[in-house]
C-alpha cells in the first residue's frame, strides 16, 4: 500500500507490496516461446544481406584483389572493396575488414565471399606479448608497443616491510583474453530507401543518443534517424557503439537504397567485437605472523591488443601495509579490448586473492580469517562467514594447510571477494500515462540487455499504483522515446529506477488529487492498492482502479518523471566460495558447488537479482577452467574462432549455485549489482584447487594440462 509523501521514496525494505519480491520477467513468455523479436530476427521488404570480408591475418599488405567472380554469384547484388591495392592492415580486428559482399539471401552472401580474390603480403605477426617486446619489434601501437606506464608507492618502503615478514610469496599470474560470447552478435539493419529519415535496428547496450552516430553515417539530421532495440541479446560491455559494422551497413544502405542486415558471423565476432583484456602480473607479498598483510609489490602488463586494457591499481581491495606498483599496457596487433562486465577487476582478484590465500598458509593460519584481519570494511566480515557457512568450511578438514590427498580425488573450498562502485547517471525521464480504461504506459528510452530492465519499469510503477506487473505496459529501446542511460557499468538500476519512481509517484499524486473529490476527502489521504483506490481510515469510501480511471473523462492522464539522487546509494559488497573436486590421475578440475551474497539496497526483484547472481558465477566458472582467445604464434591466425574451438561451461558443468541476498543491508536505496557477481568467482575456484591438493596454479583457464604440469613441478 502506498502512502502519502511530499517527495517519492522506497521506504523500508521490508514493507513492499510488489518490490523486494520474487517477480516474473513480463516479457519471460515471448522470450521463452521464441515470439521476441531481436535485431538478428528483422525482416524487410527488399532487404538485402551483407556479409564482411575479412583478412584473416594480422598484419598484411594487399597486393591484389578482385571481386569479379563474387558480383556473378547467383543472388549476390554488390561487392565492394574497402582498402586499395598497397593498403596495409595494422591489426586483427576492425581494420581488417576489407571489403563487403551484399546479396539477396544469407547464403549467397555467404558464397558471394568464396568468389573474392585477393593476395596479401603477409607481414610479421606480432601477436603475443614478448613479439612486441622483442628488440626491433615492429610497432603495432599508435605511440609504440608499450604505453601508459605508471606507478605508485614506494619499493624500498615495501622491500623493508619483506624483510620482516614471516611469509612471503612470490609468483607471476596470467590471465588469458576472454571473449564476451553473447548470443545474439554485433550488429544492425538499416532502413533507409532515399529520402530524409531512416530507422536502424540495432543491438546494442545504449539506445538514447546512438541515432546521432548513424545520422552522420547516413548523412541525416540526427532527429530524423530512428535507433530501436526492443529486445537486445547480450552484450556485457561491448555493444556501445555502431562500430565499424555500423557504418558498413550505412554506406552500403546509402548505395543501394534498400534495407541492410548485417550482423556479424561468429568468427567475425571472436576477430573484431572486442574483448577482456589479459593481463600478467608478477607479484611479491609479505604478511606478519599474527596475519597483518604487510607488504605488496606489483609489476604488471596489460594485454589490451591495440587498446589499453584494464587492471586496477594494487591493492585490490584489502589493506596492505606498504605498496608499489608498476602497470603498463603492451600492445599487440590484434583486436582492442573493450569493456567487459568489471572490467579489470577479475583480472586483478585473480592475482590478490590467490596471494593472500598462500599467506594465509604460509603462517598457519585460516584464509577466511585472514581475509577478515585485512579487510576494513565489515560487511565483507558478514559476508565471508555467511559463505563459509553455506559451503561447509565449519566442517572443512584442512582450514589452515591445504589437503594432502590419499587418492586420486581430492576436495577443496576457496574464497573471494568483490566489490563495485555501481554508479549512476542523471539523465533519465521516464513518462507515465494512464488511461481512461485503466491502462498504464510507461515509456523510456532504456534497453533491457537481458538483465531485466523492462520489469523493473513495470513493477515499480505497478507498487506505485497497488497493480500488479503484467498490467503496466512499457515501451523501451527506442531512440524517439524520452532520454534513458545506457546499459553499462551496472548503472541502469540506480540511474532508471528513481526517474521510474519519480514518474509512478508524480502520477498517483495527479491521480488522487482527481480522485479525491469524489470520495470526499483530501488527495493527501488517498491510497492506492490490491486494485482499489481509497480513503485512508476508511475503506468503505473507495472505488475500484477501473471507476478511479474512468474519472479522468475522455483524456489520459500523463506526468513525467526525473532523477532522484536520494533514491539511489552505490559501494557493492560481495563474497564468494567455491567447492571443487581435483583428479589427479586425469587433472580434470569438478566445480561441486558455488556460494556468492551480495548486498544491493533495495533488493526490487529478487529473482532477477539471484537470476544475475547465478550468471556471474556461471561465467566466472567458464572463465576459470575454459576460456582463452588461441592464436598461432607463428601465423598470428585465431584457432578460437568458433564455439567449437572456444571453449565456454555448458549444462554438463554446472554445479549447485548458491545465490544469497544481503538482507542485513537495510539501505533504502537502489543501485546496479550485476558486475561484481563475476569478479572473484574463478579466484575462488583456484583457491580451491589449492586448497584440496596443493596445486597453485598461477595461469588461467586451469584445464587438465596445467593441473597435471603443476603435479609434475611438485614430484
Amino acid at each position: 500500500m502506498t502512502s502519502a509523501r511530499n517527495r517519492p521514496e522506497w521506504g523500508s525494505n521490508d514493507t513492499h507490496a510488489l518490490l523486494n519480491s520474487d517477480i516474473p520477467r513480463v516479457d519471460g513468455p515471448e522470450k521463452v516461446t521464441g515470439r521476441a523479436i531481436y535485431t538478428h530476427d528483422i525482416r524487410l521488404p527488399q532487404m538485402v544481406y551483407a556479409r564482411l570480408v575479412v583478412c584473416p591475418y594480422p598484419r598484411a599488405k594487399i597486393k591484389s584483389q578482385s571481386y569479379r567472380k563474387a558480383r556473378k554469384v547467383p543472388g549476390v547484388v554488390h561487392g565492394a572493396p574497402f582498402k586499395e591495392v598497397g593498403d596495409s592492415i595494422a591489426f586483427q580486428g576492425a581494420d581488417g575488414v576489407v571489403g563487403a559482399i551484399v546479396a539477396e539471401t544469407p547464403e549467397a552472401a555467404a558464397a558471394g565471399l568464396c568468389g573474392v580474390k585477393i593476395d596479401y603480403e603477409v607481414l610479421e605477426p606480432v601477436v603475443t606479448p614478448e613479439d612486441a617486446l622483442a628488440p626491433g619489434a615492429p610497432v603495432v601501437g599508435r605511440r609504440g608497443n608499450v604505453t601508459g606506464l605508471s606507478s605508485s608507492g614506494d619499493r624500498a618502503e615495501v622491500e623493508a616491510a619483506l624483510s620482516e615478514c614471516a611469509a612471503v610469496v612470490r609468483g607471476t599470474f596470467r590471465v588469458p583474453v576472454q571473449h564476451h560470447v553473447s548470443l545474439e552478435t554485433h550488429g544492425v539493419v538499416v532502413d533507409y530507401r532515399g529520402g530524409n529519415e531512416a530507422t536502424v535496428y540495432f543491438s546494442t547496450q545504449g539506445v538514447t543518443g546512438s541515432n546521432r552516430e548513424f545520422a552522420s553515417h547516413l548523412d541525416l539530421p540526427s532527429e530524423n534517424v530512428r535507433v530501436v532495440a526492443h529486445n537486445v541479446g547480450g552484450g556485457f560491455g561491448a555493444k556501445f557503439g555502431g562500430g565499424i559494422e555500423g557504418r558498413i551497413a550505412c554506406e552500403l544502405a546509402l548505395e543501394l537504397r534498400r534495407p541492410v542486415h548485417l550482423m556479424l558471423t561468429r568468427e567475425d565476432e571472436f576477430l573484431m567485437a572486442g574483448n577482456r583484456s589479459g593481463s600478467e602480473q608478477r607479484v611479491i607479498a609479505g604478511a606478519s605472523r599474527d596475519g597483518v598483510f604487510k607488504a605488496l609489490a606489483v609489476e604488471a602488463d596489460r594485454h589490451g591488443g591495440v587498446g589499453r586494457g584494464a587492471l586496477p591499481t594494487p591493492p585490490y581491495i584489502y589493506s596492505v601495509g606498504n605498496t608499489y606498483s608498476e602497470i603498463r599496457s603492451v600492445h599487440t596487433a590484434t583486436d582492442s579490448s573493450r569493456a567487459m562486465r568489471a572490467p579489470g577487476h577479475p583480472q586483478a582478484s585473480f592475482a590478490m586473492e590467490s596471494v593472500l590465500d598462500e599467506l594465509a598458509y604460509g603462517i598457519n593460519m585460516d584464509p577466511v580469517e585472514f581475509r577478515k584481519k585485512n579487510l576494513a570494511d565489515p560487511v565483507y566480515h558478514r559476508q565471508l562467514d555467511r559463505v563459509a557457512k553455506e559451503i561447509g568450511w565449519l566442517e572443512h578438514p584442512h582450514r589452515t594447510q591445504p589437503g594432502v590427498p590419499e587418492n586420486a580425488l581430492a576436495v577443496g573450498i576457496g574464497f573471494g571477494v568483490a566489490i563495485w562502485g555501481s554508479r549512476s547517471r542523471d539523465i533519465t525521464v521516464v513518462d507515465v500515462r494512464i488511461g481512461p480504461d485503466g491502462s498504464v504506459l510507461a515509456a523510456t528510452g532504456v534497453q533491457d540487455i537481458g538483465q531485466g530492465a523492462r520489469t523493473l519499469v513495470a513493477a515499480i510503477v505497478a507498487e506505485e499504483l497497488g497493480l500488479a506487473a503484467h498490467e503496466v505496459s512499457t515501451d523501451i529501446g527506442d531512440s524517439r522515446l524520452p532520454p534513458s542511460v545506457a546499459s553499462g557499468g551496472s548503472v541502469t538500476t540506480g540511474s532508471l529506477g528513481p526517474s521510474v519512481k519519480d514518474g509512478a509517484f508524480n502520477a498517483r499524486v495527479e491521480l488522487a488529487k482527481r480522485i479525491a473529490p469524489m470520495l470526499d476527502a483530501e488527495p493527501e489521504e488517498i491510497r492506492f492498492a490490491d486494485h482499489r483506490v481509497f480513503v485512508e481510515g476508511d475503506s468503505g469510501r473507495s472505488v475500484s482502479w477501473k471507476q478511479a480511471c474512468a474519472s479522468l473523462g475522455k483524456d489520459p492522464l500523463q506526468v513525467s518523471g526525473r532523477f532522484q539522487p536520494h533514491l539511489r546509494d552505490q559501494g557493492i559488497h560481495g563474497a564468494q566460495a567455491a567447492k571443487v573436486e581435483v583428479d589427479l590421475l586425469t587433472g580434470r578440475v569438478t566445480v561441486l558447488k558455488m556460494v556468492s551474497i551480495q548486498d544491493q539496497g533495495l533488493p526490487l526483484n529478487r529473482m532477477a537479482i539471484r537470476s544475475q547472481m547465478n550468471g556471474g558465477m556461471i561465467q566466472a566458472l567458464s572463465f576459470a577452467l575454459f576460456e582463452e582467445r588461441v592464436l598461432d604464434k607463428k601465423t598470428g591466425l585465431m584457432l578460437s574462432g568458433n564455439l567449437e574451438n572456444y571453449k565456454i561451461a555448458g549444462c554438463g558443468e554446472m554445479p549447485e549455485l548458491v545465490a544469497i541476498i544481503d538482507d542485513e543491508d537495510t539501505r533504502e536505496a537502489v543501485m546496479g549489482m550485476a558486475e561484481a557477481s563475476n569478479i572473484p568467482g574463478h579466484s575462488a575456484i583456484g583457491n580451491a584447487i589449492y586448497n584440496a591438493c596443493g596445486l597453485r596454479l598461477r595461469e588461467m583457464p586451469f584445464t587438465p594440462a596445467r593441473v597435471l604440469q603443476a603435479k609434475g613441478g611438485m614430484s
